[in-house]
């Protein structure tokens, strides 16, 4: 008698009757998102469900929108920015030369006083 398994190829739950035992299935509702570079994304929704504006497409990751004629544009990406860029638009010219002048100041007049600057 060759070792075997009564229940090989079967699904754990699936019973004689299969999927038809477990009931029927929630209505459902296929609601078509487009994209920017033209593909379209129909995910299904429970019939009840709220709809939203717009979808991430799976293939392209761009955003999508239930107008065809309209999709959304690709998001602009930001370059990115150094410390010293974001300094730089918080002050002007002038004001980092004072905060500098000051800076220095303070340092020279640490080591006047005797003070160890590392």
């Amino acid at each position: 008698m060759a070792g075997g398994s009564a229940i090989r190829g079967s699904r754990v739950g699936a019973g004689p009757m299969g999927e038809a035992e477990r009931g029927d299935a929630a209505p459902r509702l296929y609601v078509s998102y487009f994209c920017s570079h033209g593909h379209e994304t129909r995910p299904a929704f429970a019939a009840e469900a709220i709809v939203p504006e717009s979808w991430d497409c799976p293939r392209c990751g761009l955003p999508a929108n239930l107008d065809s004629a309209n999709p959304p544009p690709p998001p602009k990406i930001e370059p990115y920015k150094t410390h010293l860029a974001y300094v730089k638009e918080r002050r002007s010219e002038t004001e980092a030369a004072d905060i500098l002048s000051e800076a220095l100041q303070a340092l020279r007049d640490r080591r006047a006083r005797g003070d160890v600057i590392y």
